[in-house]
């Protein structure tokens, strides 16, 4: 009994026929199934996009659905032979304008043209309109002179109706002039002032205005006139310093230099005198106003001056086109001109320096300090003056009357002259 052989031998599988066709590997076979899954789902899922495109772009204008395909289409086919030629910029154009034509006004669009309405068809009244913008339009502009009654007093200022939606304040300091201890003494209710708007209206329609203001205006004016016409005025020094003394007038500030004072030296003793001033300077932008007591001396004497009046006088210096005469504090121009009717080698021929002659006044000038001689009016036949210069100062009284009367005329006939200008113009 050997051991070896009670075991059974195990079975061998049989070996395979040598010409037997053979099957395709598994491997193979797996992986060209998994191929074709794939396919089949990708199918499926353009299908599936196709059908939701049908659904949802179904409801718009049909010719926007076809026209991209179309144009894809079209490219497609001629990419081959045209794509060359055609340029990125002309396809957006073409797709602009194809969109642009089948593009329609949207429902909003729709309902807005039907709302709309023209201005004519609504009711218009040209007169409302117009009051309309008047009640609106805002009352008081910065410098503006407006009058009107105070309708409150208060500690701190007045309010004045003056036509707006809001009465005027006016501050207790822009009052008046000087210090007012008593408003309502001042300004009763309903008292009529005139007043300057210093500065427009705020949110609430109130505008700031000042009597003051309005004062101090109406002083520089007057001052400028005086000075225009040469006036001299009297003023009382409150005050000095080491370069003059100051002085008020109308509400105004004035300085007097040392160098226009006749006692310039002790110019601290005039304190709380009053003395008379001409104006040097004013200047109403810089608030400046400068006198002179000097020249007071001279305007007050151009004060006792008019044209056709003969004067006497001593020549002071002269000049290539004249002399200068001493008129008693004041100095005249005879131009060589106005000496004689007749010819002159020179003007030393007719006067000489120190000599006193007289002459007639034929142009008066304060403002400038010009004051225009002539003595060829005093002469009968032309040249008299230096054939016979004596006779002619003799009778120079009578001769300027027969002068001052030939002025006059000529004065009237210029006047009436300009008269028929403005007439006719």
């Amino acid at each position: 009994m050997g051991g070896s052989d009670s075991q059974p031998k195990k079975a061998t599988p049989p070996s395979p026929a040598i010409n037997a066709p053979r099957k395709p590997l598994q491997v193979m076979h797996i992986s060209r199934k998994t191929e074709e899954e794939i396919s089949n789902k990708e199918v499926t899922d353009k299908t599936k996009d196709k059908i939701l495109d049908e659904k949802v772009l179904g409801k718009t204008n049909p010719s926007e659905l076809n026209k991209a395909p179309e144009q894809k289409k079209i490219i497609l086919e001629d990419s081959t032979d045209s794509f060359k030629e055609t340029t990125m910029e002309d396809l957006l154009r073409s797709e602009n304008n194809s969109e642009n034509k089948n593009i329609e006004p949207n429902n909003d669009q729709k309902i807005f043209d039907q709302k709309s309405r023209t201005v004519d068809e609504f009711d218009f009244d040209e007169d409302e309109f117009l009051a309309a913008l008047e009640d609106n339009q805002p009352i008081g502009t910065t410098g503006e002179i407006a009058k009107g009654s105070v309708i409150a007093v208060e500690s701190d200022g007045i309010y004045v109706d003056i036509g707006g939606k809001a009465p005027g304040f006016m501050p207790k300091n822009e009052c008046g002039l000087g210090v007012i201890t008593n408003l309502k003494e001042r300004f009763p209710k309903g008292m009529q002032v005139e007043v300057l708007v210093t500065r427009e209206q705020n949110a609430d329609g109130m505008v700031t205005i000042s009597c003051r203001a309005l004062e101090l205006r109406k002083s520089w004016d007057k001052v400028q006139n005086l000075a225009k016409e040469g006036k001299v005025i009297r003023v009382k020094i409150n005050g000095f310093n080491r370069g003059g003394v100051t002085c008020d007038f109308e509400g105004l500030r004035g300085f007097i230099p040392r160098s226009q004072l006749e006692d310039g030296e002790n110019h601290q003793s005039l304190v709380s005198k009053t003395i008379n001033t001409a104006f040097l300077e004013v200047n109403p932008e810089r608030r400046k106003l400068v006198l002179s007591e000097k020249k007071a001396a001279i305007a007050s004497r151009f004060s006792e001056l008019e044209i056709g009046q003969l004067i006497e006088g001593e020549i002071l210096t002269i000049k290539p086109y004249g002399f200068f005469v001493d008129l008693k504090g004041v100095s005249g121009l005879l131009h060589h001109s106005m000496v004689t009717n007749g010819s002159m080698r020179s003007l030393r021929e007719v006067f000489q320096a120190g000599e006193s002659i007289k002459a007639l006044i034929t142009d008066l000038d304060p403002s400038r300090g010009r004051i225009g001689l002539n003595t060829a009016l005093l002469e009968g036949p032309p040249g008299e003056l230096i054939t016979d210069k004596a006779k002619v100062m003799e009778e120079a009284n009578e001769r300027a009357v027969k002068a001052r009367n030939s002025l006059n005329k000529e004065k009237v006939e210029h006047q009436n002259e300009e008269k028929d200008i403005n007439l006719s113009s």
